[in-house]
Parts: structure tokens; sequence; C-alpha cells
């Protein structure tokens, strides 16, 4: 399975990184580095032929202006591994968006994961997961309460994300409006 991502702005992805970062310096909790580029996955998906997808998302970021994504507050998967999240607001060019490359990668994919579904889909960005635990939760967010969350990303990139041993990491990466591919 490959993710669908786009990185965080440097604003931000250093933002993020600071709260992981004191997060393991306080709790231990490091699961969240497994990831070690802060980001917003759209969709996970099994794609038998990458070089079709890559030739997708190039032609997507072709036609795709940089834009704007607004966080609030903090959230909670919970479990026997509770995930602790900011929320990414759902506006409607972000679904417009998510729904355009979620259908058209559906088509090219064998397995999609039924979370990222445009009617399931709670876009977010991980703070702790993994190695998080009912019992830190409380005083994680006692910790986390202190900060603001309210945040204007700006999103100019779609990246492919695959597992490589224990870490997910950037495959290539495709910038909005722009033709070159970064990797």
């Amino acid at each position: 399975m490959i993710a669908i991502t786009s990185l965080l702005d440097k604003v931000y992805s250093d933002r993020v990184t600071e709260l992981t970062e004191l997060l393991e310096k306080k709790f231990g909790l490091k699961g969240v580095k497994m990831s070690p580029y802060p980001h917003l996955t759209l969709l996970t998906a099994e794609v038998p032929d990458i070089e079709e997808l890559k030739e997708y998302l190039e032609g997507i970021c072709l036609e795709t202006p940089t834009f704007t994504i607004r966080t609030t507050g903090l959230g909670i998967f919970p479990g026997g591994a509770p995930v602790v999240y900011v929320p990414v607001l759902r506006t409607p060019r972000l679904n417009q968006f998510h729904g355009t490359i979620h259908r058209d990668i559906a088509e090219m994919s064998v397995e999609m994961s039924v979370y990222y579904n445009p009617n399931m889909w709670l876009p977010h960005i991980s703070l702790a997961l993994g190695d998080t635990t009912p019992d830190l939760l409380g005083p994680v967010l006692n910790f986390l309460n202190t900060y603001n969350f309210n945040w204007e990303i700006s999103l100019d990139n779609l990246t492919i994300m695959r597992k490589s041993g224990d870490f997910y990491l950037k495959e290539d990466e495709f910038q909005f409006s722009r033709r070159e591919l970064i990797t």
C-alpha cells in the first residue's frame, strides 16, 4: 500500500515536528515518527501500475493551484493505542480536491482503505500514534491544551509515501502548478 499525502508547508511542518519532539521528551511518544514528514493523508491504495499513478499525479498537480486548509482544536481516535491529532476542517475546496483524486485513483487501484472514502474521511494531522496508551491520553491532552491549533496551512504538493522497514518514506513529490518532479 502507498499513501497519497500532502506535505505541510515549512512553518507548520516545523511546528508539528516541534510538538512531536516535545511529546517524545515529555511522554516517550515517538510512534508518529514512523513518518518523518508532517503531512495530511488523502488516501491509501494498492496501485499495481505505479507509473500510471505518477503520470496522473503529475497531471492533476499541473492543474491545481496552491490552496489553504484550516485546522482547529485537537481530536482523538480512541482505542488501545489512541491517536491524537489536529483536525483539518473539511471545506468545499478540500472536499472537491479529495473527491477527485479518490475517484480517479480508485480506477487504477486494486484496494483502497475505507477510512479515506469521501463519505468517511476525517482529515487530520497526527501528533501521536502507535505508542499512545489510554493512561497517557489525559496527561498528553493536558499538555497539548496549552497550544493554539487554529492554523492556516498552504498545500502545494502531492506526495507518494511508501512503507520501508519501520518507516513511511517519500517516494515522489509533485508540486502544484509545476511540471518538475522532486525526489
